[in-house]
């Protein structure tokens, strides 16, 4: 199979193989000529699959098949993501796809001045980017018209019902044409999901090339028991024994990461932090800095474990287990990407064993364990009793942009994403 059996016109397969790709992968083969018929979608595979080539080949060539346009250029595309790091890097897709055709894309998201964004709007696009909240200041603000949208995408849909969209998400939809073609993209089919595609689907093709919440087959998992005040030290000494490169690195809370990233450096590594107290223009430096080799390890909270597309990112390490087991998967999906072999590596101290079980049980099978010489946990004390961790319930504070309560301002709204991831 290649990409000249998946009917796309000649632009979009110069536009591909300028990239040096040939064969669709399993999610593009079943997506695309699915998408070009015009049907409805709901879909779920495995991060790092080449889920984002799927949806935007065909809506290019859809949008660039339209006979008539419209006189103002208002967005006829329109692909919804939950974090700004997935926008931006969702647009660059179709940039990339879409530089042989009279297409153009523009990107919306929080954290950063709206005025270009409304500047850009004016001079008219084809194709829209956006996180929610973002979308709807500008739809509040009346810089942006909906009317002509002939495809909306919902991507990472799972996360966004994740941090608390829905109702932005059922506010959009009520302003957009009932003709459109709709495309639901999901790392998992959920019971939410399924229940918010029968709202707005049209018997949508059903497709799902991966089971539900599995870790992709190209990542070894393993688990490295260590004491918590250990973890530090080991982590210093795996990346510094076996010269690892490009390392992604997760804790848990946003001060967790600024230390960790503080320690890492004294130890010699270079080392940056990447969460939500971070401005966007600081976010966007230190991915750009760790994607070019200028920065060797990358300190993240989970704003980083969606989104993040960094080819061939060979190791990705849990500082903390996520208080959430689906967290562990969408975590350790930023490596062993797009055919390429990753290494998931979990320190685990005592008591995040109730956290491990969780995952294991979400994952149906066990984690290696591996002991490292001379970061073995100390014996447990006879009497001494060890408490899990609490299971923190999922915060919205968190979040890339915090959804606006029912009747609240947009500058309201302003004020709230200056402050969130």
């Amino acid at each position: 199979m290649t990409f000249d059996n998946l009917g796309l016109m000649p632009q979009l397969l110069r536009a591909i193989s300028d990239q040096g790709y040939h064969e669709p992968t399993p999610i593009q083969q079943q997506v695309i000529p699915a998408i070009l018929e015009g049907k409805d979608i709901l879909a779920s595979a495995q991060t790092g699959t080449g889920k984002t080539a799927g949806f935007t080949l065909p809506l290019l060539q859809r949008l660039s098949s339209t006979s008539t346009r419209p006189r103002k250029r208002h967005p006829r595309g329109l692909i919804l993501t939950p974090t700004r790091e997935l926008a931006a890097q969702v647009n660059e897709s179709v940039t990339t796809y879409a530089k042989h055709l009279p297409l153009n894309t523009t990107v919306v998201y929080g954290g950063v001045s709206i005025v270009p964004q409304i500047q850009r709007l004016r001079q008219g696009v084809d194709i829209l980017v956006a996180t929610p909240g973002r979308l709807l200041d500008h739809l509040g603000q009346k810089t942006l018209d909906l009317s002509q949208v002939e495809m909306l995408v919902l991507d990472e849909c799972d996360r966004m019902l994740d941090m608390g969209f829905i109702h932005d998400i059922r506010k959009i939809l009520a302003g957009l044409p009932e003709s459109r073609q709709t495309l639901l993209f999901s790392a998992t089919f959920s019971a939410a999901i399924q229940k918010l595609a029968n709202t707005f689907l049209q018997s949508p093709t059903v497709i799902e090339v991966a089971p539900r919440n599995t870790a992709a087959s190209q990542v070894t998992q393993i688990v490295h028991p260590v004491d918590r005040d250990r973890k530090r030290a080991l982590l210093s000494h795996m990346i510094g024994f076996h010269n690892w490169e490009q390392v992604l690195v997760f804790t848990r809370t946003k001060h967790g990461a600024n230390r960790l990233a503080e320690q890492l450096t004294q130890d010699g590594l270079k080392t940056t932090a990447i969460h939500g107290n971070k401005t966007q223009a600081a976010r966007t430096r230190a991915l750009k800095d760790f994607k070019q080799g200028k920065v060797q390890v990358l300190v993240a909270t989970d704003v980083a474990s969606r989104g993040l597309d960094i080819e061939e990112l060979p190791y990705v390490v849990n500082f903390d287990l996520p208080d959430v087991p689906e967290d562990y998967v969408h975590r350790i999906g930023r490596t062993g990407r797009a055919g390429n072999f990753g290494r998931a590596v979990s320190l685990v101290s005592r008591d995040e064993y109730p956290l491990l079980k969780s995952i294991e049980r979400l994952l149906k099978c066990s984690i290696e364990e591996d002991l490292i010489a001379g970061y073995e946990p100390k014996p447990v004390m006879p009497g001494e009793v060890h408490q899990p961790p609490a299971q923190k319930r999922r915060r919205r504070a968190h979040t890339q942009e915090r959804p606006t309560p029912a009747g609240s301002k947009h500058k309201r709204r302003d004020r709230r994403q200056s402050r969130t991831p």
